[in-house]
């Protein structure tokens, strides 16, 4: 059946006009000011709505195989949906961690019978699998991971010559945790002669400090330099990372690209006393001319995506010490919400939103039909109402850990539908539809 979106302001490349959308067989058929409704086609009156191609978050951690406590790829695809990200890149540290290719694929299967929403998963890189990444297909798969800090225990990749290795021969986009791991290992055994294990939360952003991010994401940068690396640096938090990248080259030309989070965009050092392990998060969040810094660097366009790096956990492990709670926390049911409110604040435009988080990831990784509302691409499409209000509480958090560092913000705008592939998956109260997702592919 044909639908038929009628009546909504579109915000999409860069402009904002009143149309309609006729969706067709998963994908956009026609875009026009005025589309006449035909005899067995499914309407949707938007008055008064505002139209956004699909989020496509290209940082997620949904815990699936091996940690289903915390969150499973049905669980975490649901409240993306319900967040308005309509695809998600997943990473590999799951258990067992994703470093052959039939582990990869065994995360695919799961999407494939799970997810409401579009899916894909990076090939994890260790000290001693690069024989089995040099097999993964950049066609259908969005990247290759390394973890160039401990977040991840025994994925770290610290030794000078595999590095060398992926960054000269793994032909598509690498994408990294940059944090110095010396550093990082040399400050927290200060912090421990000063406090022995009670540690406060307020160190989280000295012992993962500017110089342990630096030192990684210069290095990684000077290696890309080197080799001519497609390189992806993840959650940049530090106002000083945000020189190393290029504001002038068309990002479709870039081989060096750089993502922002959300709970980088959001917080602060300042609210570690409120909210403590809550908003801990490797790399840390840092200081407030920090963040102000990485607002900035988004904006000038030497940071090119905005994503979340969702990595949920349960109250009861966030609940422990500081050194024994870990890092990360859930964010994809929120993030638009977050950034939405921002352009109330007048922080950044719509425009600038939607160019961050559906387009730039779609160009970014090269991402095949998806990121644009155009005639021929799927439609993955987001509803908002800019006149109803969403407030961050239990009794509404899809995801499986139960919490939010969002809860008890009240949201100036709600997320009322999400079409993915062109089937309407969420209502604004609800997952209505038991469509599964697409695998993501490729133009490479």
């Amino acid at each position: 059946m044909k639908k038929l979106l009628k009546g909504a302001t579109i915000v999409n490349e860069g402009i904002s006009f009143v149309g309609d959308i006729l969706i067709h067989n998963h994908r956009i058929e026609k875009i026009a000011e005025d589309i006449t409704p035909t005899s067995g086609m499914e309407v949707h009156d938007l008055t008064g709505k505002i139209v956004l191609p699909g989020c496509i978050d290209d940082q997620v951690h949904f815990r699936e195989p091996g940690l289903t406590h915390k969150g499973t790829i049905l669980s975490e695809s649901r409240a993306a949906v319900a967040g308005g990200i309509t695809s998600f890149m997943e990473m590999p540290n799951t258990v067992p961690n994703a470093l052959t290719q039939e582990l990869l694929e065994d995360k695919y299967t799961i999407a494939q019978h799970n997810s409401p929403a579009n899916y894909s998963f990076f090939m994890g890189a260790s000290n001693d699998n690069l024989e089995e990444v040099l097999k993964t297909n950049e066609k259908n798969v969005c990247g290759v991971k390394i973890f160039m800090g401990s977040s991840t225990g025994n994925m770290l990749v610290d030794n000078e010559s595999t590095l060398n290795n992926l960054f000269s021969q793994v032909p598509l986009l690498i994408a990294t945790h940059c944090e110095d791991e010396a550093t990082i290992r040399h400050n927290t055994e200060l912090y421990k002669e000063r406090y022995g294990e009670n540690i406060p939360i307020s160190a989280h952003s000295l012992i993962r400090s500017e110089e342990a991010c630096y030192l990684s994401s210069s290095m990684a940068v000077a290696l890309a330099k080197k080799h001519n690396t497609r390189l992806h640096i993840l959650h940049i938090s530090t106002a000083k990372e945000v020189s190393l990248f290029d504001p002038k080259t068309p990002l479709a030309d870039k081989r060096i690209t750089a993502e922002a989070c959300v709970h980088h965009l959001w917080f602060s050092d300042k609210n570690y006393e409120e909210k403590g392990n809550f908003i801990k998060w490797n790399p840390a969040v840092k200081t407030e001319q920090d963040r102000d810094g990485i607002w900035q660097g988004l904006l000038d366009n030497h940071i090119d995506i905005i994503a979340t790096d969702h990595a949920p956990h349960t109250l009861d492990e966030k609940s422990k010490s500081y050194l024994q709670a870990p890092s990360g926390g859930p964010l994809v049911q929120h993030a638009l919400l977050a950034m939405l409110e921002k352009v109330k604040e007048g922080v950044l435009s719509m425009e600038k939103v939607v160019e961050k988080m559906a387009h730039a990831p779609a160009v970014c990784f090269q991402l095949a039909e998806r990121g644009f509302i155009r005639e021929g691409y799927y439609a993955d499409i987001v509803v908002v109402d800019p006149n109803q209000t969403v407030k961050v509480d239990k009794s509404n958090i899809l995801y499986a850990c139960g919490w939010s560092p969002f809860e008890g913000v009240t949201f100036s705008n709600k997320i009322v539908g999400t079409f993915v592939n062109g089937n309407l998956v969420w209502n604004g109260t609800e997952i209505c539809s038991e469509e599964k997702g697409m695998r993501l592919l490729f133009n490479r």
